[in-house]
């Protein structure tokens, strides 16, 4: 992704607004470097009842594993499960 700067001025209060910029984050962990650089780390949220993915190496592999085989296109079609479904 290429580098992109926008100029931005502190309210009174000293608050930013990043419009667009911030599209689809939940927070940021802010940063400050000894040199005065202030860095925002972008971040979202987990649903709670999905967070037990992301503790449980061994799924969050196995789902890894999964996705990558997908996008090398390493996968097998097994058929419809319309059968399946609830719809007449």
């Amino acid at each position: 992704m290429a580098k992109s700067e926008k100029y931005v001025r502190p309210d009174s209060k000293g608050r930013i607004t990043l419009g667009k910029l911030a599209q689809g984050v939940v927070q940021y962990k802010v940063q400050q470097e000894p040199d005065g650089k202030i860095v925002l780390f972008p971040e979202i949220a987990i649903p709670a009842d999905e967070m037990w993915i992301f503790k449980n190496k061994k799924v969050l592999n196995s789902i890894m594993t999964g996705l990558e085989q997908s996008a090398n296109g390493e996968t097998v079609y097994l058929g419809s499960f319309a059968e399946y479904g609830d719809e007449e």
